[in-house]
């Protein structure tokens, strides 16, 4: 029941003869029984319930002025921190907060890194899209093997805003694992993966020298095709970035003589891992699934990767395939800027 209904209810009934201990129990705990005497004393002295001033204090903080100063501290500049802004204005921290939340409706937002698209690049990824569309049924968008190389070290995920400790005090929270070790010059390890809506290929540990044509082609690629050939017979397409060794042309002469089909370096757009699920999804999912703490030397992280790659839950899996055309359809609408 509204608050103005509350209130002809109470007046009627006051108005009736009943006295506020009696209202109060007639509606059975719809409003306190300090808010039915406060309403039923406003009548016995007014004749009516009349809220147009709010009841409590005046606001002696929060006041339009400060609201005001606050709005044009952050049209003057945009960046800037509660804690300064309080500063500057010698009010509390909270006062400021709760400014920009209830009086301005304002939330905090961090600022998100992504790779910087020329007009050029957008426009490659504008008719990428639209080449798939006219070439790929959604039915076969979900027979593509997608893959991607990713570098892991041993100092593993870690998000200070995420990755919180409750405690009363520092001293309790560092007992508690509220400290993050980190090395200066972790090992790392790299390694290749391929997903397709059906599942996960097998992982290829990368950990010694550069990838260069050649090992692409050695180690990875026939990976891909044993993969790609187990899941779909003779009737799928290999998806690889813009790397070096990718588009090097014996690399794209063996993806041409070996693969049934393969998206070529001139149709992959350049600058494009948020049109690739592996980046937009599955790592997320992967690092997830890792054991971080075991992993404390590049022997123990490499038998960790190879363990958190089959914990992958099939249904990100399928989903993140399943959502790649509407990406592509999102990339139209937006003229080709990045997708996060």
């Amino acid at each position: 029941m509204k608050s103005e209904d509350l209130q002809k209810l109470v007046l009627s009934k006051h108005q009736n003869g009943q006295r506020p201990f009696e209202i109060f129990r007639d509606l059975k705990g719809a409003i306190s029984r300090r808010q039915v005497f406060t309403w039923c004393k406003m009548i016995a002295d007014t004749g009516s319930i009349d809220l147009a001033k709010p009841p409590g204090r005046p606001r002696i903080v929060r006041t339009k002025n400060m609201i005001q100063k606050v709005k044009y501290r952050l049209k003057r500049k945009k960046r800037v921190s509660t804690r300064k802004l309080a500063g500057e204005l010698k009010i509390s921290r909270r006062s400021v907060q709760r400014i920009l939340k209830y009086d301005l409706g304002l939330t905090s937002y961090k600022k998100r890194i992504e790779p910087l698209l020329t007009d050029t690049q957008k426009a490659k990824r504008m008719t990428f899209a639209n080449w798939v569309r006219h070439n790929f049924s959604k039915e076969k968008t979900l027979k593509i093997l997608f893959s991607d190389q990713k570098m892991f070290n041993l100092n593993g995920m870690y998000n200070s805003q995420n990755d919180q400790v409750w405690a009363v005090n520092r001293a309790e929270a560092d007992k508690k694992g509220g400290i993050k070790q980190m090395q200066n010059f972790p090992q790392k390890v790299m390694v290749w993966l391929a997903v397709c809506s059906k599942g996960v290929s097998p992982l290829v540990i990368l950990d010694k020298g550069t990838v260069n044509h050649d090992r692409y082609i050695k180690e990875e690629l026939p990976v891909a095709l044993k993969f790609g050939n187990k899941m779909f017979g003779d009737d799928w397409t290999f998806q690889q970035d813009g790397a070096k060794p990718h588009t090097h042309h014996l690399s794209q002469k063996w993806c041409n003589d070996h693969f049934p089909a393969f998206i070529d370096k001139d149709h992959w757009p350049p600058n494009s891992p948020d049109l690739n699920p592996l980046d937009y999804s599955i790592w997320d999912e992967f690092v997830h699934q890792v054991n971080w703490e075991k992993a404390k030397s590049k022997k123990t992280l490499i038998e960790e990767l190879k363990r958190a790659v089959n914990r992958i839950r099939q249904e990100v899996v399928l989903e993140s395939c399943e959502s790649w055309t509407k990406r592509l359809y999102r990339l139209s609408k937006n003229n080709g800027d990045y997708l996060h």
